[in-house]
């Protein structure tokens, strides 16, 4: 009479690693395709936010009678978290003589061209 072996054999092991090779490969490549989302996610709200600044300056010296800004570019530095980015404003005119236009770029040195923004600026 034959004795059953207890256990399983080098096959079922080795098709199990593979499983679990193939798993844990999807959960890493899954776990940085959430970093890289992350990290964009990062850059475009710190690009906003500098955006926003460079508009709210402008805005606040048209208030403060420092008048409009001058027709063409202004370039605003920016450090947040400790990069330093770059703003480049474009100012234009628009039909309505009291109304300009500000066409917003943010760089960074690493990785050029972030994000862009319009907005108006109107009578004080």
């Amino acid at each position: 009479m034959r004795r059953q072996a207890l256990g399983f054999t080098l096959i079922e092991v080795l098709v199990a690693l593979a499983i679990i090779a193939v798993a844990l490969a999807a959960g890493v490549q899954a776990s940085g395709a959430l970093l890289a989302n992350t990290e964009r996610q990062r850059e475009s709200v710190l690009a906003q936010l500098c955006i926003e600044n460079a508009f709210t300056e402008l805005r606040l010296k048209s208030m403060t009678g420092a008048g409009r800004p001058a027709t063409g570019e202004q370039t605003f530095s920016c450090p947040q978290a400790g990069v330093n980015y770059t703003v480049v404003v474009t100012v234009s005119g628009t039909p309505n003589p009291n109304i300009v236009r500000l066409d917003a770029a943010v760089k960074n040195a690493d990785e050029g061209q972030i994000m862009t923004l319009s907005s108006v600026l109107g009578p004080p």
